[in-house]
């Protein structure tokens, strides 16, 4: 597909045939989670129907068939973000799964005391939680980059709050809250520089844009499969290969061993020590079919046809003297995603009337407490887009917010 048309893309996408309080669904929380092509969900249903076994374990059909439909969506996975080894690709339940795994594993074992960790003082609670516990446990100091006034980490931020004394750097590439895409490439060389270890958190960029993990240098990368038209319950981990190697196993049981004596045991290796049990083969399943669809729409084609909606989005939203906009007016620092409040109106009445019009959006803090506080405000309204967006979802957008206004006897 040389050009993106989210008309004919909607097609795909069963939900989209139904009314939400009686009005044809505007579904603009895509940062939360994405909705389903037919492809995907056939792809679930025929796994089902077909193949379900369970993998790596038995000599029987069934059992071979779901570990040549698991094994082949890994192999999707890698091409994906371009990883440079099969091995380096580990399934987990989601982002969060992943970002703990990394914090008890490779946190917990090489983080000395007085160590030094620095995150964004706009991530994730799943990338400050398990960072916190860390520098508790091993008497470690947690540090925070702070972002500029239009939502970005600075350079000078980047080099007065990475020394030599830092040994983990965590980061989102993109802001689930702000939208803004934050400078990774110089982000991970400066923190190479200083001989720390760069975890990028890539589960709102992975499904809006190319990513390779190799040009990054990323050591670390994880993102979930729901966000990216994929099951709940998938996610994924990426390591460099001499990392995942000199890290213990995070959770222990069936699959990830090599022998179990009496009084011990030694591991699988790569990726089997970090996939204890019996993995969710159709939740892999879906996130390979999830892939497929992708990568025939084009990921450029996606950001592109974002950029543009922002933009659409942006010149309508910008001259409303009521909305305050944060994150990065410029469309080349941010994602597809706007938070917004409006003067005298909480965010979660927005969301609730927009409802009634078949608007979904989401309202909140959006796991971003330590953000709320920086910014001032205790929640905020927002917007997400995905390839299925339209402009006359923006439309009905913003004929919704004037209808917010009117419930509130303003703007009458």
């Amino acid at each position: 597909m040389n050009k993106l048309d989210p008309l004919e893309i909607k097609k795909d996408f069963p939900i989209f045939n139904q009314k939400i309080n009686g009005n044809s669904l505007v579904y603009l929380d895509n940062g939360a989670t994405t909705q389903k092509p037919i492809d995907v969900i056939n792809a679930i249903s025929d796994y089902n129907i077909t193949s379900h076994g369970n993998p790596h374990r038995g000599a029987h059909e069934l059992s071979i068939r779901a570990t040549e439909l698991y094994d082949l969506s890994k192999a999707k996975v890698k091409k994906l973000i371009n990883a440079k080894h099969i091995e380096e690709i580990i399934f987990t339940k989601n982002a969060t799964e992943s970002l703990n795994l990394i914090a008890y594993s490779y946190g917990m074992e090489f983080i000395k005391e007085n160590d030094e960790i620095v995150l964004a003082i706009s991530e994730h609670h799943s990338n400050i939680l398990p960072w916190q516990r860390v520098a508790k446990e091993k008497g470690a100091v947690l540090k925070y980059m702070y972002l500029d006034e239009e939502g970005r980490i600075s350079l000078e931020e980047i080099k007065s709050k990475i020394t030599n004394k830092t040994k983990i750097v965590a980061v989102a590439q993109m802001s689930n809250t702000l939208g803004t895409i934050h400078p990774i490439e110089e982000i991970i060389d400066y923190s190479h520089k200083m001989g720390a270890v760069v975890i990028v958190d890539g589960a709102q960029s992975t499904p809006h844009m190319p990513v390779d993990v190799q040009n990054l240098d990323a050591d670390f990368f994880v993102f979930s499969g729901h966000k990216m038209l994929g099951p709940m319950g998938i996610g994924v981990l990426y390591g460099k290969i001499e990392l995942l190697e000199s890290m213990s196993p995070f959770l222990l049981g069936g699959d990830m061993i090599e022998y179990v004596y009496e009084q011990d045991a030694t591991f699988a290796p790569l990726p089997f020590k970090f996939e204890s049990g019996t993995q969710n083969v159709e939740g892999a399943v879906g996130l390979g079919s999830a892939i497929d669809y992708l990568q025939k729409i084009g990921l450029d084609n996606i950001k592109s046809h974002e950029k543009k909606l922002m933009e659409y989005t942006l010149d309508k939203m910008l001259p409303l003297s009521y909305i305050n906009i944060q994150g990065p007016k410029d469309l080349n620092m941010r994602g597809g995603i706007i938070s917004f409040t409006m003067d005298d109106i909480h965010p979660h009445d927005i969301a609730s009337i927009l409802d009634s019009y078949g608007i979904a959006i989401r309202a909140g803090h959006h796991c971003c407490q330590p953000l709320m506080k920086y910014l001032n405000v205790p929640a905020t309204s927002r917007i997400s887009f995905y390839l299925y967006n339209t402009k006359e979802d923006i439309d009905r957008f913003i004929e919704g917010i004037e209808n917010v206004r009117k419930w509130f006897g303003y703007g009458s």
